[in-house]
């Protein structure tokens, strides 16, 4: 009987060493620095919005987190805290993903957009015009600064 249990002590101690090492779970956010029903701390949405957004000035980058946080804590919300959380950060990781994929584009294919650009302005109204204009030149496009200075420049003409 001693032998069999010091085989299944040999066994259990093998199989313990040999086996792959599982991660410790994470640690439970304190409920107190996340939004309520969520394990998402604000200052991780902060971080996406600097990430995402950096084409934007600071205070731009700080409204949008401010009136995104502002949802998020409105009991009114509650419900829709989650997927409200979800799909801000799925907008915001495609919008980095573009300005990544732009940014690599060579100068040649960024001058063809900015032509394609202004060929679908002229197709707008003057109404329409005046307010894409003015997203252009405030820079308020997700792209990068030198395409962004193409597309204000094909606009101007």
């Amino acid at each position: 009987l001693a032998m069999f249990l010091i085989g299944i002590a040999r066994d259990m101690i093998i199989n313990y060493a040999t086996s792959p090492r599982q991660r410790p779970e994470e640690p439970m956010p304190d409920p107190k620095l996340v939004y309520p029903g969520t394990s998402v701390e604000p200052e991780t949405l902060r971080r996406l919005v600097d990430d995402s957004f950096g084409y934007l000035s600071e205070r731009q980058r700080g409204e949008i987190f401010d009136q995104l946080h502002a949802a998020l804590i409105d009991p009114k919300n509650a419900a829709v805290r989650g997927p409200m959380i979800e799909y801000f950060a799925e907008r915001a990781l495609l919008i980095r993903a573009a300005q990544r994929r732009l940014a690599e584009l060579s100068w040649t294919e960024k001058q063809r957009i900015a032509k394609e650009f202004r060929a679908a302005y002229d197709a707008l109204s003057p109404e329409e015009q005046k307010q894409l204009g003015e997203v252009v030149r405030r820079g308020l496009l997700p792209v990068p600064q030198d395409l962004g200075e193409l597309l204000a420049a094909a606009v101007r003409q």
